[in-house]
């Protein structure tokens, strides 16, 4: 507080000093700048590179796991039922060094479904869940 004197009455005026307030401020916002960049938000999703030639369908190596608008699945062409969907895929992917599977949802289907099968296959023991997307399926 800084106490000063104003005109020549001898009156007294109390202000409150602001400085001290506006360092601490300034520390905040660069302790926040740095932490900020380093936080990660959302699913880890990779989505794969559209393939030059080849086949429509994809390797038996790559699994994809396809969500319709109907509420049905497929696991590469074979139906399958969201209770049977866990376990198929650990069954599939106990013998595999590698993790990875692709997801593939019809364009009217919301993100939900296609959220919750995300899940189910990090249930299974996925690691690497890629997104498939209309405009790659054309690139191929």
């Amino acid at each position: 507080m800084g106490i000063g004197l104003i005109g020549g009455k001898g009156g007294m005026l109390c202000e409150a000093n602001v400085v001290p307030l506006i360092d601490i401020l300034l520390v905040l916002l660069i302790i926040f700048m740095a932490v900020c960049p380093q936080m990660k938000y959302g699913l880890p999703a990779d989505s794969p590179e559209p393939a030059e030639t080849g086949p429509k369908t994809p390797p038996p190596s790559v699994i994809v796991v396809q969500v319709f608008g109907d509420g049905t699945l497929r696991i590469n062409q074979d139906p399958v039922q969201w209770q049977d969907l866990q376990g198929r895929l650990t069954e599939i992917f106990k013998m595999r060094a590698s993790r990875v599977a692709f997801v593939r949802g019809d364009s009217a289907l919301e993100f939900g479904e296609i959220a919750r099968a995300i899940d189910v296959m990090r249930g299974s023991g996925i690691m690497t869940v890629g997104l498939m997307t209309p405009e790659l399926e054309i690139a191929r």
